[in-house]
C-alpha cells in the first residue's frame, strides 16, 4: 500500500509556511522547501478509513462522498457510483445536513418532474411550458441529481481537501455526522474522526484514496449478501 502511494505522489504536502498545526503530527521531513507525509502513517489511517466504510457499508449504511473542486470531481463521482453511493461534486449544497427536510422537498421535485418527463405527462403543455420544465429539471438535476437516492443524513461524510470543503465539514460537525477526508498538510484535521494524510490537490492522488474508500464498500456490501445468502 505505502509503495502504491508513493506511486500516486500522495506523499507531496505543502510547504511549511502552508501547514496547520494539527497536521504537524503526519509530516516526516522536508525536500525542495516541500514536507513530505508519512506514508507508513497515512497508510495506518486508510485503513483505518477503510474499516470504518466496509462496516457502515456492510450494515447497509450510506456514506456521502464530496470533493468539488475541479482535481476531485471526476474521482469522486466515479468511486460514489461504483459503490452505490450519494455523492456532491458541483457546489456544496447549503443545509444540506443542517436543513435536510427541506432540501429533501427540492429532490422530490426533481423525482416528479423527471418522473412526469419519462411518462410523458409534460407533453400536455406547450413548447413554451416544457422549455421551462426542461430548464427546471436541468437546473435540480445539477445541484441534487447526486443527493436523490440520500434517504436520511448519512452516517459518515468521506471528502477530498477538508479546506476546500469546509462548510460541509462545519456542517457534518454540528449534524454530528463522522467525518472520514483525505487531508494535506495544509487542513485542520483536529476535528476529523478519521483524518487520511495524503495529497488531496494532484489527480494520481485523489483517485487512488477515492478509489480504496469505494473498494471497502463494496466489500462491505458484498460481505452483507454473502451473509444473507447463508
Amino acid at each position: 500500500m505505502v509503495d502504491q502511494m508513493f506511486k500516486a505522489g500522495a506523499h507531496f504536502g505543502f510547504s511549511r509556511s502552508r501547514r496547520h498545526p494539527s497536521a504537524k503530527q503526519f509530516v516526516f521531513g522536508m525536500k525542495n522547501r516541500v514536507e513530505i507525509i508519512d506514508l507508513e502513517k497515512a497508510a495506518d489511517n486508510l485503513v483505518k478509513a477503510m474499516d470504518i466504510a466496509r462496516e457502515l457499508s456492510s450494515a447497509g449504511k450510506q456514506v456521502l462522498f464530496v470533493g468539488t473542486k475541479p482535481e476531485a470531481r471526476l474521482h469522486t463521482m466515479q468511486a460514489a457510483l461504483s459503490c452505490g453511493m450519494p455523492y456532491v461534486t458541483e457546489r456544496w449544497i447549503g443545509g444540506l445536513f443542517t436543513n435536510f427536510h427541506e432540501i429533501k422537498k427540492r429532490v422530490a421535485r426533481l423525482e416528479d418532474l423527471m418522473g412526469k418527463r419519462d411518462k410523458g405527462e409534460l407533453s400536455v403543455y406547450t413548447k413554451k411550458e416544457r422549455l421551462m420544465f426542461d430548464r427546471e429539471i436541468a437546473l435540480l438535476e445539477k445541484k441534487f441529481g447526486g443527493v436523490v437516492s440520500l434517504l436520511e443524513l448519512p452516517k459518515a461524510l468521506f471528502t477530498v481537501d477538508p479546506r476546500h470543503e469546509k462548510t460541509a465539514i462545519a456542517e457534518a460537525i454540528q449534524m454530528r455526522i463522522p467525518i472520514i477526508a483525505l487531508a494535506s498538510t495544509d487542513c485542520n484535521v483536529s476535528n476529523i474522526e478519521y483524518p487520511i494524510p495524503g495529497n488531496d490537490s494532484t489527480s494520481s492522488s485523489i483517485l487512488f484514496f477515492t478509489t480504496e474508500i469505494a473498494r471497502a464498500m463494496q466489500e462491505g456490501k458484498a460481505g452483507d449478501k454473502k451473509e444473507q445468502l447463508t
